[in-house]
């Protein structure tokens, strides 16, 4: 993850807890400016390093509203643990507690609610392996049936089983959830699944025939993705993603 130094960061907040706030708020900008947003009802969360609290957004805040200083740190059993009295989404909570409190390799959770996303919830085969994009979550992409709006605990036990451990999982009827190692992984594990998804649907509305590679070339491309030795993903790209948001507005540093 890259080491980003917001100004005056807060005597109460260490250094490792405040290099993963600014990445974080720096992902809910990115989200935003990617049209990936759903007013205020979906939430990108990071675990608070050497720790089992996480950070999420305070409810009512709109992604590019969203600052290192006013996400609002958790425990798995929902608690605001910082002190503040901000106010946390029930289905926000739901799903992300149950995402960190099982995968302890899930350093970053995204859910979206994209109409590319959605779209693809909704079909009977789901993602398919067409576009190199896809092939990455050959074999590697969860699915969970839709319950109705994610405010039961006991829930969560069926999400945890249904992404395992693959990096990604499609909420049937829902939109996605994504779980990387940290943020900027991903963030780019979610812009691979979201280009899959658009292209998938530009080819099916086209009404020609649709072209598969064979299974064997889909298996080694999933190999080659992501937590794979030597792949950049959320390496490479993210750097030139900081600088694109400092350009713009750099005050999600703060």
């Amino acid at each position: 993850m890259a080491m980003l130094h917001a100004v005056q960061r807060p005597r109460d907040i260490g250094e490792a807890e405040w290099n993963t706030r600014v990445a974080l708020a720096a992902c809910y900008r990115l989200v935003h400016l990617s049209g990936w947003t759903d007013l205020v009802f979906t939430h990108i969360s990071a675990r608070v390093p050497g720790t089992d609290h996480f950070l999420l957004n305070a409810f009512g805040y709109a992604f590019d509203e969203v600052m290192a200083s006013n996400l609002v740190r958790i425990d798995l059993d929902g608690n605001v643990v910082d002190g503040s009295s901000a106010r946390i989404h029930k289905a926000g909570f739901v799903i992300h507690s149950a995402v960190h409190g099982a995968r302890h390799d899930a350093g970053c959770v995204i859910h979206t609610h994209s109409t590319a996303g959605m779209a693809i919830s909704m079909l009977k085969d789901g993602l398919l392996p067409l576009s190199q994009h896809a092939q990455f979550f050959y074999g590697r992409i969860g699915y969970h049936d839709y319950e109705g709006l994610a405010l039961e605990l006991d829930e969560r036990v069926r999400l945890v089983r249904d992404l395992g451990s693959h990096p990604a999982m499609i909420l049937r009827n829902h939109g996605l959830l994504v779980a990387g190692r940290d943020v900027p992984e991903a963030f780019s594990i979610l812009h691979h699944l979201e280009r899959a998804c658009q292209a998938q649907l530009a080819a099916m509305a086209t009404g020609a025939p649709l072209n598969f590679p064979p299974e064997d070339v889909s298996r080694k491309t999933a190999a080659q993705g992501f937590g794979s030795e030597g792949a950049p993903f959320g390496e490479v790209e993210w750097p030139a993603m900081l600088r694109r948001l400092d350009r713009l507005d750099d005050s999600y540093k703060h």
